[in-house]
Order: structure tokens, then sequence, then C-alpha cells
């Protein structure tokens, strides 16, 4: 019995052989993943517009961003920031429709749409509350909108600067939460450097929030959302579902436009 039971040496040393093999593997593909996880998180893009089209700049430390700007005098203005693949020159339309009497002022992130530098998490915080300072000198009444990623760098601005108001469309709770899900069979509470835990900035954020949220959105878990939006106080929020919209559908809708201007006319 014991020798039917009995597992020969090389069978042992073929498992333990293997077992290391996975080992090695696993731990490569973590540290794979962990270098390259931003190319997983940024897909910079082109801008669309020509170059004398609503084109503006704004320096950034040493780093020379690109913005997409339509002027306009008087204390109104809106600031803008867009998903992880987003031209946001290209997105410009239905502001223009939905804010005709403010300024407004989109952010080509660091290595989008002609921007210096590379994205990083940090590096658009710093980006973002710099723009807004320099916006709001003109302008006192600035309603900032994160559009996706986007609402992560939205909701850290709106918890550190006087925004008149916040509008998130198609936000998130966490995009660590997320990560999580998509890559359960690695320990990304530890690989990911940008985590863009959006719920860490709202018992800082005091501005009106509006959330617009894709009945159909693909990308964006509707739990994720939910979570985010059961963390203001009811009284400071609003939530639109826009029907028949996906992730990257929204801005097209009609009920876009009409939510944005809604909310600025009662701002």
């Amino acid at each position: 019995m014991d020798r039917i039971l009995a597992c020969p040496s090389h069978v042992k040393r073929m498992l333990i052989q293997t077992l290391v093999a996975l080992a090695l593997l696993y731990v490569a593909l973590c540290i794979a993943l962990y270098f390259k996880q931003r190319t997983f998180q940024y897909f910079p893009t082109s801008r669309r517009l020509g170059p004398t089209q609503m084109a503006g700049t704004f320096q950034s430390g040493t780093t020379l961003l690109q913005l997409t700007v339509r002027p306009h005098a008087g204390p109104g203005a809106v600031l803008y920031f867009g998903g992880n693949a987003e031209d946001v020159s290209g997105s410009v339309g239905p502001l223009l429709a939905a804010f005709p009497d403010r300024e407004i002022v989109m952010l080509h992130y660091r290595g989008f749409g002609g921007s210096a530098g590379t994205p990083t998490e940090a590096d658009i915080a710093a980006d973002a509350a710099g723009l807004f300072d320099q916006v709001h000198a003109l302008h006192p009444d600035v309603i900032v909108i994160g559009r996706s990623l986007g609402t992560g760098v939205a909701a850290r601005l709106a918890s550190t600067r006087p925004v008149a108001g916040l509008v998130l469309v198609t936000p998130y709770d966490s995009l660590l939460g997320i990560a999580q899900r998509s890559f359960s069979l690695f320990p990304v509470r530890w690989l990911l450097i940008d985590k863009y835990e959006t719920w860490r900035y709202v018992p800082k954020i005091t501005a009106p929030v509006l959330i617009l949220r894709a009945e159909h959105d693909e990308t964006i878990p509707a739990e994720s959302t939910e979570a985010l939006r059961a963390r203001f106080p009811a009284a400071q929020v609003r939530e639109v579902v826009v029907p028949g919209a996906s992730h990257n559908t929204i801005i097209d809708d009609p009920a876009y436009v009409r939510s944005l201007a809604d909310f600025d006319a009662a701002s």
C-alpha cells in the first residue's frame, strides 16, 4: 500500500518545478502589470480641432499644456476634465450649447492633444489646481465638470477649491475598486499607483453636485456610481440617469445638454 501511495521522486521534482515556474510566472506578470499599468489607464489622443480653433495654453511648472478655450467675458466659467481616451476639443459642442454665457476651458492632460509630459494622477491633480486658480482669478463663478476618469480629477479639485458647482459625468467611487474586479487574480491594491479614489474627497466638497449617469454604461459599473452618490448628503446631490445612453454616447444625448443648462440655472 505504501508503494502505491508513495510519489516517485521524479514526479515530485516535476511537481515542484511546475509550482516554482507558475510562481515565477505570477511574479513576472505582477511586475509587468506594475510597470505597464499606465498604458491601461491613459490613452493619449490627438486634438481634432485645428491649432487656431479655440486653442490656448497653460504653463504648469515647466510643462506646457494645451487647452481648448471659448473665451467669454463675465463672472462665469466652466472648467472641464475629460476621460482617459478623450480629445476634449471634440466634446466642446454640448458645452457651447449648455453654457452660452460662460467661458469654457478644457484641459488636454499631459501627453494628450499636444500637451507636453506624460499623465499621472498626481501631475494631473496639480495641473487642475493651477488651472483653476488662473481661471478663478478672472471668473469667480466656476463650474467644474469631470467625465469618466476626469470625475476623479474634478472631485479632488472641488475638495480644495471654491467651485460654484460640480458635475460628474459617468463617475466612479474608486478606480482601484473597479481594477480589483477586473484583475482579481492580482494584488491590485498594492500594485496600482494612480488609484483615483474619489470617495476620499467627498467629505470636503461643499458645492452642489450633479451626477449624470448613462443607463447602459458598459465601462463604469452602476454600483460604483451609486456608491459614490450615496456618500454625498441627499440635499447636496442630484442624479440624472440618461435613458438609452452608453458610456461614450451620453454627451450626444439632448438630456445631457438640458441637464447641464438646468444645473447652471440653479447654481
